[in-house]
């Protein structure tokens, strides 16, 4: 069975705070780790009301030091928004608390809106991605004799870096380097298949990884019943809606009736935005795993789940890692 893992944005709820939302995300760890998920990744994002994961190296050490053996790691860190040797120096650290359970993941896009990425004060910009992996990876690998500027800790540690992305750009990136790609059809699903496709046709094995690895991004909502299931899935579709029209807000709790409600164009964007989703009791949530799987034949699957019960979040993760056990 291919492996599953997790993505987890850290979500701050309506009613709740930053605190209570790390709490619930280590609490989840823990809960995966027991089932058997691989990793759990958290994600960079900055002035969104409803994440708690924008310092995302704090918190991966949060979460890898309340855990044991599953790996933690950064789905991901936005390159333009921070130096390499700064990136090198917070995950060379991380690898040498937690020794191999780290992994860094990285995009190019900022996890914000503009005004919010110039109060990043950084003046790196996207098309300097390609550069700045590259120095990433030379702080991490070991030093050259004469290397004036190290990264330390970092230096030596070889943390695993992949390239996250939703576009062709990432899949050739990834491809050229030879790292392993991870793709973000859990919010962008238009290029899945070709931005895969282009990843394994132009693959070259590199130092880092020999044959060519994919994980892809996955919604999972899964619940006793279908019922149940549409229902908690509805705090994530608001918080689609809410963010398409320049409305982000923290996650808002299931509102029974809500698909019914929503304009013909919210309702198309929903659709369209988390097509890539298994959402239903295990009988409906087996059947989609199965054709997801078939159609894409991921490596990897990394799942995510913003349900506003933290019991019912843990609950759907439980039922998936039944469901895709051998034999479930």
């Amino acid at each position: 069975m291919i492996p599953l893992s997790v993505l987890d944005l850290s979500p701050i709820k309506q009613g709740s705070d930053a605190r209570a939302a790390l709490q619930e995300s280590l609490e989840l760890a823990r809960h995966v780790e027991a089932l058997g998920y691989r990793r759990y990744w958290l994600a960079e994002h900055h002035n969104m009301p409803g994440i708690a994961s924008a310092a995302t190296a704090v918190a991966i050490a949060h979460v890898a030091g309340g855990t044991r053996t599953i790996r933690v790691g950064a789905g991901g860190i936005m390159l333009p928004n921070h130096a390499p040797l700064v990136v090198a120096e917070q995950f060379g650290t991380l690898a040498s608390l937690f020794p191999d359970r780290i992994d860094l993941g990285v995009g190019r896009a900022p996890g914000t809106d503009p005004r919010t990425a110039l109060a990043l004060r950084r003046t790196g910009n996207a098309e300097n991605f390609p550069q700045d992996v590259q120095a990433l990876l030379a702080y991490l690998d070991d030093p050259a004799p004469d290397q004036a500027v190290r990264a330390i800790p970092g230096a030596g540690t070889k943390v695993p870096v992949w390239i996250l992305g939703s576009s062709h750009f990432g899949a050739q990136l990834a491809a050229a380097l030879g790292l392993p790609y991870a793709f973000a059809s859990h919010f962008a699903p238009d290029d899945l298949t070709v931005a895969v496709q282009l990843y394994r046709q132009q693959f070259r094995p590199s130092r880092w990884l020999q044959t060519p690895y994919v994980m892809l991004g996955l919604n999972a909502c899964l619940a006793d019943s279908d019922e149940e299931a549409r229902l908690l899935f509805t705090s994530v579709q608001q918080a689609v809606v809410n963010l398409r029209t320049g409305r982000p807000g923290p996650l808002p709790p299931p509102l029974p009736g809500y698909e019914d409600r929503l304009e013909p164009r919210q309702a198309a964007t929903v659709s369209h935005v988390l097509r890539c989703a298994i959402v239903g009791d295990p009988a409906r949530a087996a059947a989609a795993l199965s054709d997801f799987i078939a159609a894409h034949r991921p490596d990897e699957l990394m799942v995510t789940s913003q349900i506003f019960d933290a019991a019912a979040r843990r609950k759907s993760y439980g039922i998936l890692a039944d469901l895709h056990a051998p034999g479930g």
